[in-house]
């Protein structure tokens, strides 16, 4: 009777379900995975502090567990480690294939140090759930193989795991970090929600237009049970954090302690922002990176550089008073005086460079100049200004003689190779001359002659053989002569609409003169002067070349406006890129701030050369960076352009090994003569050694020189200054 009693006893029971546990399948997201193949992908959005928020945020973040699970080994113990490179290259593109985000570095940082969290919760959950018993303390007997995530773990991986967590060391830390979190002073009540989320839900709530909300509001928030009571001990951290929020600046917050860590009375980590959640760095919060001390090598470097400056001002002021020293020597003389045997010439026989000035001002040949007494040609007296040279080298093969040989017929330069023609004596120079820049003080003498006469000033020679870049002397001379010496005078230069896409005016002010002439750093004025000079001298009325070559405005884009207004400035980087029917290279001078390169952007074929002349790296540029990609991105979108799916987000970026400045002044002056040399190639590939007709290391100062005698030149012929 007591038997059946019993049973029946145990029959009326209630279940024993202490023993039980919640079961749940394994999360592989097979969702996304039939969506990814119907081509469906999900939007996701960032907030101010560019962190993970929205409605398909969770989806993203469950969604690279199962890519962790799947690709990352358990038995990775650093995620540092570059082994696994390949597979978090992988999950990223898995990622990219599924959700629409920007395939820049800081996204792609963001999401694998989220992956990163993925792996260690996910090893902690098999220590766990398998190692551990029910206090939580490590088991003594071998754990049985998980067969429910056989197909995420294999045997061999298990055995190791198993390995390394019952190392005596890693159960040493382990009892340490149990011990430190098992009773936090403040816990966190959020559950999964996270604080970027509980950001977004608050000012959803409050329909607030504030885009961020402080570190320490977020923090209280986030102590707050579902109750809605908050701990006295939570309230006292607040109160405090909004006392010393009165009085401590935005910038001692971020180079000391915040707000928060004061309050709580705790250190400041690196690379992260208390109370704002994972994503959330110094950079993005104070829009600006916490200042640190550079690093040994970093002050050698600066060290260095300093010194080669300085060495340069000496060598230029050595010879700026060789210059004025030569100068003041300088005597007048009769314009009809003989000019046979001429005084700057050596006199004899002398090797020299031949240049032309029309259409620019370049180096066309090499040769011999005879500065004899007397001296005929083909038994004829020289023009007047000019001088007998034999042709040996033409380095110009279009290039027309000054005066065409009535004897030959000969009219072209490279005919008259091993033969006598007249040339212009201010357009020859010596070899192995001493390079040397105008000074100002012959400049004013020079203009004090030419003072009454509106023709331009000739150039005079201050040192034999020396070269005096005299479109530079003669531009300042008139500057000094017209309005343009007074300060804040400007002159207007038109912008065609062809040009940049717009019709625009380009304003020119007397720094932007004293720049080239003291070969300082160049404002956009400049460069886009220079740029109307190329269109005007290389693509008007040339179908070929308007049709190839496009130019992207300095002004409409650069680093502050990026900062300030990206979506304006994609929307006129795309808007310029529809204007293209055939593929163009649209050549954009980007000023970051302190320093200028040249973007060539191949839209079509989605190729961006990157021309840096301080060999950077344009991940130094992820705002440009990003920029250019989405420009691209949206161009494709709205051509309808059908792209593979293994290119979808793959933008091709080519470092072209260009030459390199020596200084931190001439990049300016290396994007202009970049953008020449490209359009004069006539070719939208651009190697990635460079064109080899102008493959160098460094520009010389002449070549520089070339491009500023253009600039002046075109200044003048343009009638922009006048007396």
């Amino acid at each position: 009777m007591a038997s059946d009693q019993e049973n029946s006893q145990d029959a009326n029971a209630p279940d024993d379900t202490s023993e039980k546990e919640i079961t749940r399948g394994i999360t592989i997201m097979k969702s996304i995975i039939r969506d990814r193949d119907k081509a469906v992908t999900y939007n996701v959005n960032w907030n101010a502090d560019n962190q993970l928020i929205g409605s398909n945020a969770a989806k993203l973040a469950s969604y690279i567990g199962t890519l962790v699970r799947t690709h990352i080994p358990i038995t990775a113990t650093r995620w540092s480690n570059k082994e696994l490179g390949s597979a978090k290259d992988k999950i990223w593109t898995e990622i990219l294939r599924s959700f629409n985000i920007e395939d820049t570095t800081i996204r792609k940082k963001y999401i694998l140090q989220l992956a990163g969290k993925r792996h260690r919760g996910w090893r902690t959950f098999l220590t766990n759930k398998y190692l551990k018993d029910k206090e939580k303390n490590f088991v003594e007997y071998d754990p049985e193989y998980p067969v429910k995530y056989a197909i995420f773990i294999t045997e061999e991986e298990w055995v190791a795991f198993v390995a390394q967590r019952r190392d005596e060391n890693f159960k040493k830390v382990s009892a340490t970090n149990r011990e430190r979190a098992s009773n936090p002073t403040y816990a966190y009540k959020k559950g999964r929600l996270g604080y970027a989320r509980l950001e977004e839900k608050i000012l959803d709530e409050t329909k607030s237009d504030a885009t961020s909300l402080p570190p320490h509001v977020l923090w209280k928030e986030a102590r707050v049970g579902k109750d809605g009571t908050v701990r006295d001990d939570v309230q006292h951290i607040y109160d405090e954090c909004e006392t010393l929020s009165q009085s401590i600046s935005t910038a001692e917050d971020q180079e000391n302690r915040s707000v928060l860590s004061r309050a709580l009375n705790v250190p400041e980590y690196p690379g992260r922002v208390r109370g704002k959640g994972h994503g959330c760095t110094p950079t993005s919060l104070y829009k600006n990176p916490r200042r640190r001390n550079p690093s040994n090598q970093e002050v050698m470097e600066t060290l260095q550089a300093l010194q080669a400056q300085v060495l340069q001002l000496q060598k230029d002021n050595e010879r700026y008073r060789c210059m004025e020293k030569c100068s003041s020597q300088l005597k007048e003389t009769s314009e009809k005086a003989s000019i046979n045997c001429q005084n700057k010439f050596p006199e004899g026989i002398s090797s020299c460079q031949l240049y032309l000035s029309s259409p620019t001002y370049r180096l066309v040949g090499k040769g011999k100049v005879h500065n004899t007494s007397g001296d005929l040609l083909h038994h004829r007296p020289l023009p007047d200004g000019h001088l007998k040279v034999s042709v040996d080298v033409v380095l110009d093969k279009d290039a027309l003689l000054p005066i065409p040989d009535i004897v030959s017929e000969t009219t072209l330069l490279r005919d008259a190779i091993g033969s006598f023609v007249a040339w212009p004596l201010d357009l020859i120079f010596i070899d192995d001359e001493v390079f040397a820049q105008g000074s100002q003080q012959l400049s004013q003498k020079i203009g004090s002659r030419q003072k009454n006469k509106r023709d331009l000033p000739v150039t005079y020679l201050p040192k034999k053989g020396a070269f005096v870049p005299r479109y530079q002397i003669s531009l300042e001379t008139l500057v000094d002569s017209s309005d343009m010496a007074t300060a804040g005078a400007i002159r207007l230069l038109d912008m065609e609409e062809d040009i940049f896409g717009y019709s625009c005016t380009e304003t020119i002010g007397k720094e932007d003169l004293e720049h080239i002439f003291r070969h300082q750093e160049l404002g956009v004025g400049v460069i886009h002067t220079y740029i109307r000079f190329l269109y005007d001298n290389f693509m008007r009325g040339n179908d070929q070349l308007s049709n190839r070559f496009r130019f992207v405005s300095s002004s409409l884009v650069n680093k502050a406006l990026i900062c300030r207004e990206p979506d304006s400035c994609r929307e006129y980087l795309v808007k310029r890129f529809m204007a293209s029917s055939t593929n163009n290279l649209y050549l954009w001078p980007y000023n970051s701030g302190c320093h200028w390169l040249l973007l060539a952007i191949d839209p079509l074929k989605e190729v961006v050369y990157f021309l840096n002349s301080i060999d950077g790296e344009w991940t130094n540029y992820p705002d440009m960076k990003q920029l250019v990609d989405t420009s691209i991105k949206v161009f494709r979108s709205q051509r309808q352009a059908r792209v593979p799916r293994t290119k979808s987000s793959n933008i091709t970026w080519i470092k072209v090994q260009c030459p390199l400045q020596r200084n931190g002044i001439d990049c300016g002056y290396f994007v202009m003569r970049f953008m020449r040399e490209i359009i004069n190639m006539n070719q939208i590939e651009i190697p990635i050694t460079y064109f080899d007709e102008y493959k160098c290391a460094h520009y010389t100062r002449l070549q520089l020189e070339q491009i500023k005698e253009e600039l002046c030149q075109y200044f003048i012929e343009k009638r922009l200054i006048s007396i």
